[in-house]
């Protein structure tokens, strides 16, 4: 067996799947690529740096196999990727990732890292639970990946020098200094594109990732090859339950609350629209945009959905997109949205109940008219993937039922109900801790599919009543006959087949008794 010479870093993406998904895991959960290892990966070779994307994930890999590749190219540092496409899954991907560091640290003799949104939240907490982990970065850690390869010894007297990550001392653990986020005026330059080349595949480029079932559709044959990618970092917003914004953070306080470091960033549209001609030139038509707040600035937006918009003649693109509810009720805008090939939005309706609504923060939310907004959406020809929250601080059975019952009214196309976490780096983390609240003893607990989940409880729901009420609803709405008629009619009767046979997967709880 050959070993490559000179890697200067292996950044490893772990699986956690059937911990987080349960059964889903195996056919109906996605397998989406991993952004921030892709970014990375192009911004240190970008500088000289060698570099490879191990993805235990998508090629399914034991520990066994991953060891072994490890060992073929001998890195001088391996650099652990726990950021995930959804909220959570910064904090769910830990499990895999600790699970396979130690394995690998009883096995060979190399200084292991990890990056992503939970020890972003949780630097301190991190090291002194996982001893494992040699060092952490405490933001995105762009400069302070590119400084750390550049040294020839990971010391203890080196590592000091380093601003923006945490490390052990032997007994002793530091925080360094922060280090600063790429501006936006560099963006391009400092994170530029996405290292494709460098993710596995069967037999074209993105095969190993696959779609949610919405967005294909509920189709399995348009769920791959499939790709995700950002044209924005950040949120100018600071939802309470939200940890999003942790990636810029910029102190060395032990607990980092994302609120407090609300920024966005953007990379031009030439620079996207690029990464853009990549994707479809390999084939790639379902594709995700990241983006928390897609569309929100129309300086950003607009230019780029135009440009789409001429590469999406033949309507082949498959796009789908957040965005807040009260940005999207302008018909033009929804109109060339459309042309641009994005047939999905998924929204943030939260709760069906004003006054719920109203703790989350999001600004002026609560004065939209949502009915108006999605029927708005739905006549530009776009399907809707509804979010809603369940255990919010103020929520009762009745204000849960009436966030259900408007969700049966509005109909849309996906739909998906969250029971309200404390995730770590979101304000209600910090809350739960000073209140003294049960959080999850696990990092897959975090997860809302998983076998250990733990929601918050409210003032008159219990963890359990919230978990219950979300599991109900989901087998209720997805066998909704208008909910079925729509999909057969829009996407044809094996789509709706296909979403019975998904409800029929029952997730266990532990906290249900399971």
């Amino acid at each position: 067996m050959s070993v490559e010479k000179n890697l200067d870093c292996l950044f490893l993406v772990s699986n956690s799947s059937s911990k987080t998904y349960q059964s889903l895991s195996k056919t109906y959960s996605a397998i989406e690529p991993p952004t921030w290892a892709l970014l990375l990966a192009q911004s240190t070779r970008s500088i000289g740096f060698k570099v490879k994307i191990l993805d235990a994930n998508a090629e399914n890999l034991t520990e066994k196999e991953i060891l072994s590749k490890v060992k073929n190219c001998l890195p001088k540092m391996i650099c652990l990727i726990v950021y995930g496409q959804n909220v959570n899954a910064g904090t769910t991907n830990m499990s895999g990732a600790i699970y396979i560091s130690e394995y690998l640290k009883k096995n060979i003799n190399i200084p292991i890292s990890i990056i992503g949104s939970h020890v972003q939240a949780l630097p301190i907490d991190t090291l002194k639970k996982e001893k494992s982990i040699d060092f952490v970065f405490t933001n995105e850690g762009v400069y302070a990946l590119r400084n750390i390869l550049k040294i020839d010894e990971f010391s203890s007297k080196n590592l000091s020098k380093i601003k923006g990550i945490a490390y052990r001392d032997k007994d002793k653990i530091i925080m360094n200094e922060p280090e600063s986020i790429v501006p936006n005026e560099k963006m391009d330059i400092d994170l530029p594109g996405y290292a494709w080349d460098l993710l596995p595949y069967k037999k074209k480029p993105l095969d190993l990732y696959r779609a949610p079932m919405w967005h294909a559709e509920y189709d399995f044959e348009k769920r791959t090859p499939y790709a995700s990618l950002q044209t924005s970092l950040g949120c100018q917003f600071g939802c309470n339950f939200c940890m999003i914004n942790i990636l810029n953070r910029n102190d060395k306080d032990e607990i980092g609350v994302a609120s407090n470091y609300s920024k966005m960033r953007f990379w031009s549209t030439d620079f996207i629209i690029k990464e853009f001609d990549k994707l479809i030139e390999m084939g790639v038509k379902t594709i995700r945009i990241v983006d928390e707040m897609f569309l929100l600035n129309p300086k950003y937006y607009i230019p780029l959905c135009e440009k789409l918009a001429e590469r999406n003649k033949d309507d082949s693109l498959r796009i789908w997109s957040y965005s807040r509810i009260d940005t999207v009720k302008r018909p033009e805008i929804l109109k060339l949205v459309r042309k641009a090939g994005i047939k999905w939005l998924a929204l943030g309706i939260e709760s069906g109940d004003k006054s719920v609504r109203l703790e989350v923060d999001k600004g002026k939310f609560e004065d939209v008219d949502v009915t108006k907004v999605i029927q708005k959406v739905h006549d530009a020809d776009i399907n809707v993937m509804a979010n809603y929250i369940y255990g919010l601080h103020g929520d009762t059975k009745e204000t849960v039922q009436k966030t259900f019952d408007l969700s049966l009214e509005l109909c849309t196309a996906g739909w998906n109900t969250y029971g309200a976490m404390a995730l770590p780096g979101s304000f209600l983390y910090k809350k739960a801790l000073d209140d003294g609240v049960k959080l999850p003893s696990s990092y897959e607990g975090y997860s809302f599919h998983s076998y250990d989940t733990l929601p918050l409880p409210t003032e008159k729901l219990s963890a359990r009543e919230v978990i219950t009420l979300r599991d109900e609803a989901f087998d209720k709405y997805h066998n909704h006959k208008p909910f079925l008629s729509l999909i057969t009619k829009k996407f044809g009767i094996k789509a709706a087949e296909n979403i019975v046979e998904m409800t029929k997967i029952k997730l266990k709880r532990k906290i249900k008794g399971d």
